[in-house]
């Protein structure tokens, strides 16, 4: 990339602006001025500094949703080859990562960014931010069980917090249950579920939140509202 391009993107100043800057010997590149207009840079390895202070190249933010079907994992990269999460956003140029973690088998709401330093905030166990599942468990929960389940768990070395649980439901052999919990273990409403002997049937996130993932269709995603991503740094205080 031309040297004043880089300038003019990181946003200091104008294409014009940038050449005079260069002109007047005022920009280093790696720690030499450079007074050529003609000077091509590498941003990915090349330290750009204008009056001896760093530039950059403001990378565009991007916030989605994405409704997750089953079948994909939420890491980048598998080692057994399964299909991935960033294989249902390879229009989006920029490289984004998944917030946090849905299982393999286990489908809804996803947030993916790249903005890292959000991404970290609402992530953190400190903030107990609520999420929503809708799941189809084996059998009817009896109260004592329903009770357990809110109070707390131990899932294996683990108590889990209390949680919020609702009975939409009863089927002959299933029953299907709205939870809340605020924190995110391994498996973890799976493990719940299989400690008080009801296995989870189906999973699905349908809030972080007040963000609710509606009618958007399965293995698709949109954009966040610029209220949306407001509203997501507020809880992350």
């Amino acid at each position: 990339m031309r040297l004043q391009k880089y300038i003019a993107q990181s946003g200091i100043a104008s294409r014009r602006k940038a050449e005079e800057l260069i002109r007047s010997g005022k920009v280093k590149v790696n720690g030499v001025v450079i007074e050529n207009m003609g000077a091509v840079i590498d941003p990915s390895s090349d330290v750009i500094t204008v009056d001896d202070k760093i530039v950059k190249i403001e990378e565009k933010k991007v916030y989605i949703m994405l409704h997750k079907p089953e079948g994909f994992v939420t890491t980048v990269s598998d080692e057994f080859n399964r299909p991935a999460v960033i294989d249902l956003v390879k229009d989006i140029k920029e490289r984004i990562y998944p917030v946090g973690r849905l299982d393999y088998d286990t489908s809804g709401l996803l947030l993916m960014t790249n903005d890292g330093d959000l991404t970290y905030r609402l992530t953190h166990p400190k903030h107990e931010i609520p999420k929503t599942y809708i799941a189809k468990v084996r059998g009817h929960l009896a109260q004592s069980a329903q009770k357990k389940f809110r109070q707390g768990i131990d899932i294996g070395g683990y108590i889990t917090a209390p949680a919020s649980l609702e009975v939409l439901k009863l089927e002959r052999d299933t029953s299907v249950v709205k939870v809340v919990i605020h924190e995110g273990k391994n498996r973890q409403i799976r493990r719940m579920f299989d400690h008080l002997g009801h296995p989870v049937v189906s999973l699905k996130r349908v809030a972080i939140g007040k963000l609710n993932i509606d009618q958007l269709p399965r293995g698709k995603w949109r954009c966040l509202s610029p209220k949306e991503v407001a509203y997501l740094k507020s809880l992350s205080r």
